[in-house]
């Protein structure tokens, strides 16, 4: 039950892109009792969890309410398409994939299209390309990717995806923690 609350928290945190650090610091709490709370060794007040969900943007009762059951299984009509930056498109495939530990995403590139530059985060990426070839400047390196490849890299350079190619080019794309 301890460990159970804590995950939750620290989920909420890593959702927030907060360190323990922040969190605290915002919540006005130590370091080490936001980690004792996350790893399940120390109980909480009401008080310090409302601290704590105040800087969250998460409410008591929403916090407290209880997950439904959730479909694993998503059709079209869940999926969502945004601008990712740059001049390229994103079709997100699992609702509320924010407050998960991954988000899938398909990564619509026209010719000559492009993410913005992407700044590093303590996280992963993870591409294959379903139609055309891409291009990835990771830090200082290029590397090129074709239909059928794929690609996987922890994201501590800045990067950028670009489709300078004819034709479209899509790629089912995994980043953890979500970044979308």
């Amino acid at each position: 039950m301890i460990e159970d609350f804590g995950r939750k928290i620290k989920d909420l945190r890593l959702a927030a892109d907060l360190t323990q650090g922040e969190l605290a610091e915002r919540a006005d709490l130590t370091d080490g009792f936001i980690s004792q709370i996350e790893r399940g060794r120390t109980s909480i007040s009401i008080d310090s969890l409302k601290q704590i969900l105040d800087v969250l943007n998460i409410s008591l009762s929403d916090f407290f309410k209880e997950e439904e059951r959730r479909s694993i299984v998503f059709g079209v009509e869940d999926q969502v398409e945004i601008e990712e930056g740059g001049t390229a498109k994103l079709t997100l495939l699992v609702p509320g994939a924010t407050n998960r530990k991954m988000e899938p995403a398909i990564l619509h590139l026209a010719s000559g299209a492009a993410t913005s530059q992407r700044s590093p985060f303590q996280g992963d990426c993870c591409g294959y390309v379903t139609k055309g070839r891409i291009k990835i400047n990771f830090g200082m390196e290029q590397f090129r990717v074709r239909s059928g490849e794929s690609f996987y890299f922890t994201a501590n350079a800045e990067y950028k995806i670009s489709n300078p190619y004819r034709g479209e080019a899509e790629v089912l794309w995994l980043t953890s923690p979500p970044t979308f």
